[in-house]
């Protein structure tokens, strides 16, 4: 999934007090497993703001609806007459979702309300962990299942750096060594040799290193 969360209110009430009429859009997918951009977040910050602006006697209204994801144009078609009647939009969907109303939408005022983190695992009660990066080229095949690039601080395809103590990564000790992980993975799946191995260069170019990707499947009916 994907996880984001709210911005700085100030930031927030920076943008959206230039405009009179705001309408708040959530999104009821990623950002509402996370707690943060869902129907009841998008409630919150509205009503946050409609108190904050009429405390400092700012004119206007700010309105809420949600979607359930803002990702996908036949969702956002179905608020297109509350869309165009707003001087400004601001988003709780992650990143995909403003630029994506902007898209449908030209001519809309968008902004964001949130700050796009990462693509994670649910390790627990409120608590994610970024498990890829959308590199493009997945080799997690041989390490066991497990992604250095994603959960290795320096990114290393072959082997832990020097500064690997007890499991531990050396940013913090609170962060696990992912090449302890994958080398206690594949010894108790017999396959340490994969080990020895070493991987060439990176493949960046499948990354967004090599520009904007784009995916379509050919052969299929709406």
């Amino acid at each position: 999934m994907i996880t984001a969360e709210r911005k700085p209110f100030e930031q927030i009430r920076a943008v959206t007090d230039q405009f009179g009429k705001v309408l708040v859009v959530g999104c009821n997918t990623c950002v509402a497993v996370c707690l943060t951009g869902g129907e009841k977040e998008a409630e919150v910050l509205a009503s946050q703001l409609r108190i904050a602006r009429g405390q400092d006697g700012i004119a206007g209204s700010v309105e809420t609806v949600t979607v359930l994801r803002q990702c996908e144009n036949e969702y956002l078609d179905a608020i297109s007459e509350q869309v165009k009647a707003a001087d400004l939009v601001l988003s709780t969907a992650c990143s995909i979702g403003p630029q994506g109303i902007a898209e449908r939408f030209p001519g809309v005022r968008v902004a964001p309300a949130m700050n796009t983190n990462m693509m994670a695992v649910v390790k627990g009660h409120h608590h994610w962990a970024e498990y890829c990066v959308a590199c493009g080229d997945c080799g997690i095949f041989n390490t066991g299942g497990i992604c250095p690039i994603a959960r290795c601080a320096k990114t290393l395809i072959n082997g832990p750096c020097g500064g690997s103590q007890g499991g531990r990564c050396e940013i913090s000790p609170d962060v696990e060594c992912v090449w302890q992980l994958i080398h206690d993975q594949l010894v108790s799946l017999g396959l340490e040799e994969n080990l020895r191995k070493i991987s060439g260069p990176k493949k960046w170019s499948s990354a967004n290193t090599g520009g904007p990707r784009s995916m379509k499947k050919e052969g299929f009916k709406p």
